[in-house]
């Protein structure tokens, strides 16, 4: 994309295109329905005219009649098929535009993802109403939401955060691409009710039908049913004798019912989402990819011996040849001259058997590509991101011009962040409502996003491979009988827990032991500090504790104080939120208690 085309001129462009084609197919459709009704009208004229002095040339009429009618039926399926593309295609640019002008709330919020006292996801905003995941999910299906979640908590092996760069690059220069695989998703979304059904029809132990027995079977099968249907249509058997072989002949598809049943019952009624998997495996396999990541994706699913693309297209054939079983009409019939069922069945063990081994994989690959659309997107979006650099020494934090990715661009202020070697504490006072929460967020969302390979809100950004763990929003539990007082405590003993351990982490901490008195809390507060200090960690603290800056006397290579203030006119306030040097001397609690009433 040029750098002069805003994304969303980018998207409004498209919603114009595909509107526009849209107009057309609409119109098509109109001119195949007048087209449908009258070859429905024609043929009786032809009864008129043509009979009965020419028969031979009426059964031509109709048979050609016929065939335009089957043909324009089919070139109206084709058609609404593209109209049905077209719409999600158009949704999918209208939800980036509204997206993009900050409404999102109303998305999946992931928060059925979200892990139970999580070291930073609840602190940092990642799940829930107008939380992160809302902002940067684009995944279609639930395997992509709950790997992207995934993803989101828990950091990439430090080999493969550069390979995830490498694809995400390539893949947000293919925005054509990236919306054709999400219009396709949105057609029927696959879930994990249904790869769960397909990993329990893949684990049902069942006989084999691919024997030498079932296959003289089923060729001999029709032979014999067919026979007695000419037999009794020439009058060589009674009535009574073709209906008595019929229910038999019945009988015998039913042999095997219980074993068509229990395959069945995974597998009926999900053909949908199949074809929606086996297009989008298709649209990656169409492609050609020059980054690692995405040649390693194609490899699994498409090489010499075996295409995922063809095999679940096989799969969904199968499948809606099997579910005519609903049809109670005609299933009878089709059981009782090709033994239909136990055909399908013997089938769906030849496709188990070629591909069981796969399946996991294939859908492995497509939730990763999901995620990593996402992530592109994201990318794409904010053309003013960069990609960081991570590496393995441990430990330093360079950043230029950082903040937070959920802040429009427009309100959005930055920060400049540096810190190096371990046994640092970054302490950062302030006024209310000055900024300090917001930092420590947009230190932790970015850290986040760094080591999940995606780009980052900021100008300039190098860091080490690190594990963010945070106490800023703690809350009590009624249930467990915890006040939030004893909820910090226990998260600041996995805090100091996981120090000890020597883990590589950045801890963010934002007012420290809120539950207690003011001098406990300054007392634990300058302890658990000196305590980090000694056992080379990194923190930054937010405080509006002053006095703990003195601490950057006794520890002048360890401590480094900054702070957030504000402006203030009479009895207005004025906030640049601008990180600064040195330890806060404005406050603003007494205005704004001023403010509500209270006389001081």
């Amino acid at each position: 994309m040029s750098e002069n085309v805003l994304p969303a001129d980018v998207y409004s462009g498209h919603i114009n295109m595909h509107s526009e084609k849209l107009a057309i197919l609409t119109i098509k459709r109109n001119r195949l329905g007048w087209a449908r009704l009258a070859m429905v009208i024609f043929p009786p004229s032809f009864i008129y005219f043509l009979l009965p002095g020419q028969l031979l040339l009426f059964l031509v009429a109709m048979v050609l009649a016929i065939a335009v009618f089957l043909w324009l039926v089919v070139k109206d399926i084709d058609n609404n098929q593209a109209i049905s593309h077209l719409i999600h295609l158009i949704a999918v640019n209208q939800e980036e535009v509204t997206i993009n002008e900050g409404k999102y709330s109303d998305r999946d919020d992931g928060k059925q993802w979200e892990k139970v006292e999580h070291d930073y996801a609840a602190d940092l905003d990642l799940f829930g109403k107008s939380s992160f995941f809302q902002f940067y999910n684009r995944c279609t299906s639930e395997q992509g939401g709950k790997l992207l979640a995934t993803r989101l908590q828990q950091p990439l092996p430090f080999h493969q955060i550069s390979l995830l760069q490498n694809a995400v690059r390539e893949l947000k220069e293919k925005t054509t691409w990236r919306q054709e695989w999400q219009a396709i998703g949105r057609e029927e979304s696959f879930s994990l009710a249904t790869e769960k059904r397909i990993n329990d029809w893949l684990a049902l132990s069942e006989k084999s039908l691919n024997t030498p027995f079932w296959n003289l079977i089923l060729l001999v099968f029709p032979m014999i049913s067919f026979g007695t249907l000419v037999l009794f249509t020439f009058s060589f058997i009674p009535f009574s004798l073709f209906i008595f072989l019929m229910i038999g002949y019945f009988y015998f598809a039913g042999i095997k019912v219980r074993q068509v049943n229990a395959s069945h019952g995974y597998l009926s009624r999900i053909v949908p989402q199949i074809n929606a998997l086996q297009k989008q495996l298709h649209h990656l396999e169409l492609s050609s990819w020059n980054s690692p990541l995405m040649k390693e994706k194609l490899a699994i699913i498409k090489d010499q011996q075996q295409n995922a693309g063809r095999e679940f297209f096989q799969l969904k054939s199968i499948l809606n040849r099997f579910d005519i079983r609903l049809n109670l009409v005609v299933n009878p019939i089709l059981n009782i001259f090709f033994l239909w069922d136990i055909r399908q069945l013997k089938d769906l063990q030849k496709w188990k058997l070629r591909n069981s081994a796969n399946v996991e994989k294939w859908i492995s690959v497509m939730a990763e590509t999901d995620v990593l659309i996402s992530m592109a997107t994201f990318s794409f979006n904010q053309s003013d991101f960069c990609f960081p650099v991570v590496d393995e020494k441990h430990f330093h934090f360079d950043a230029e011009e950082l903040g937070h990715p959920l802040i429009p661009y427009a309100k959005r202020v930055t920060n400049d962040v540096l810190t190096e070697g371990t046994g640092q504490v970054m302490l950062i006072t302030g006024s209310n409502m000055a900024g300090k929460s917001t930092f420590l967020r947009s230190v932790g969302v970015n850290t986040v996003l760094a080591m999940m390979g995606s780009s980052v809100c900021a100008k300039r950004f190098f860091l080490s491979y690190v594990q963010v763990i945070s106490s800023m929003r703690i809350a009590d539990n009624l249930a467990e009988n915890t006040s939030t007082f004893y909820a910090e405590l226990k998260k600041l003993k996995t805090i100091i827990d996981r120090v000890n351990r020597k883990e590589g982490l950045l801890i963010l901490m934002d007012e420290i032991l809120r539950g207690t008195n003011s001098f406990d809390r300054h007392a634990g507060s300058e302890a658990l500090i000196e305590q980090i200090i000694q056992l080379e960690a990194v923190a930054l603290v937010a405080t509006h504790d002053v006095e703990l800056g003195a601490l950057e006397k006794k520890y002048p290579k360890a401590i480094y104080n900054y702070h957030f203030d504000v402006q203030v006119k009479g009895e207005e306030l004025f906030f640049d939120f601008k990180l600064k040097s040195g330890i806060c001397q404005s406050m603003n609690a007494s205005i704004l208690m001023r403010k509500i009433g209270i006389h001081l």
